[in-house]
């Protein structure tokens, strides 16, 4: 199921999908994680499956140095630095954003990697994806000027070519759900830039897969986060010729659970975080995965998740995120009391 596209196979595939006992008997759901946090290069995470494609892509073009953007503590950022330095190539990674007051979390390993962190405060006049562009291709320039054959990835690798490694996912959660019985399962994954939802989504319906797939929305859309996922379905099926549709209502993206905004410290995802940890000894993100996991906790509160249904719930990754300065001030309040000094 690649699509006829060509990767770098730098990853050890399959990621495991794993019981999770206690937090099932809690919250009366048979839930399973896909371990995608597990994908070895920069501490592991669901980018990486697209960065095969990219990689190849690049080494293609002759590039010599990858450029992508995000926010500050941007994941992706962080595993292009990764395949950057494993493949021997440059990195930069521009940001609308400011700095955080140290560098720590991913920027700490953005720069252990090597890469270069481009910082720009956002200047409040235009969308953050106008500025990050205009920002983004004036850094290209500039590097280009110093000699360098520039690759450019956008945020989140979700482009056309960036829902590959999704595609190919469905194909392997699909299989590894048959060996161990659960093909009646909805999948549930974090959706932010979209590219491993839309990776999933287009690669279940090509497989004719019985599992079903919901996202959750882990930060607010500017617009219509249905019509953003059917624009980029179209530009995905008419690049590879699918051959089947979907409508907005064919994609299932519960916009209920974004608490807010995107990265930001919320009491009752840093509580789902703790119990994932404190039950199964499993660190989510608070971007991510914790907000997407209190965002599960809450559709069964509201029977959106029926009681006794089988959920795999993807693991993307992120967990250098706990340390960033705004969500671990706030965890070093709450956990003190358990530090004991004799």
């Amino acid at each position: 199921m690649s699509l006829g596209c060509k990767k770098v196979p730098f990853l050890d595939l399959p990621t495991p999908i794993e019981y999770l006992p206690n937090i099932s008997r809690e919250l009366g759901i048979n839930l399973y994680l896909k371990r995608d946090d597990l994908t070895g290069l920069g501490m592991g995470g669901n980018k990486l499956r697209k960065l095969e494609y990219f990689l190849y892509d690049a080494q293609q073009q002759g590039a010599t140095m990858l450029l992508t953007t995000g926010g500050v503590q941007t994941n992706h950022g962080r595993l292009t630095a990764a395949v950057a330095a494993k493949y021997g190539l440059k990195c930069a990674i521009v940001a609308i954003d400011e700095y955080p007051g140290e560098i720590s979390a991913n920027i700490l390993l953005d720069r252990m990697m090597g890469a270069d962190v481009i910082l720009k405060e956002d200047d409040h006049l235009r969308s953050l994806q106008v500025q990050t562009h205009e920002t983004a291709m004036a850094v290209k320039e500039r590097y280009e000027a110093q000699g360098e054959t520039v690759y450019y990835i956008p945020t989140g690798g979700s482009n056309e070519l960036g829902i590959l490694g999704y595609y190919d996912c469905a194909e392997e959660l699909t299989v590894q759900a048959a060996e161990l019985g659960i093909s009646d399962s909805r999948i549930i994954v974090p959706v932010g830039s979209m590219g491993t939802y839309m990776g999933l989504f287009c690669g279940l319906k090509d497989l004719e897969s019985p599992l079903t797939l919901s996202g959750v929305l882990i930060a607010p859309y500017e617009e219509s986060v249905r019509a953003f996922a059917k624009s980029y379905f179209d530009k995905v099926k008419e690049c590879y010729g699918l051959e089947f549709d979907a409508e907005k209502s064919d994609f299932h993206i519960d916009e209920d659970y974004t608490c807010g905004g995107y990265n930001n410290p919320v009491p009752e995802v840093r509580e789902a975080i703790y119990n994932m940890a404190r039950k199964e000894a499993i660190i989510l993100d608070p971007c991510y995965t914790g907000k997407a996991f209190n965002g599960i906790c809450q559709m069964i509160r509201d029977r959106k998740i029926e009681q006794g249904e089988t959920i795999i719930f993807v693991h993307t990754g992120g967990q250098p995120g706990i340390n960033t300065p705004h969500h671990r001030l706030e965890m070093e309040q709450e956990l003190m009391d358990g530090i004991k000094i004799l």
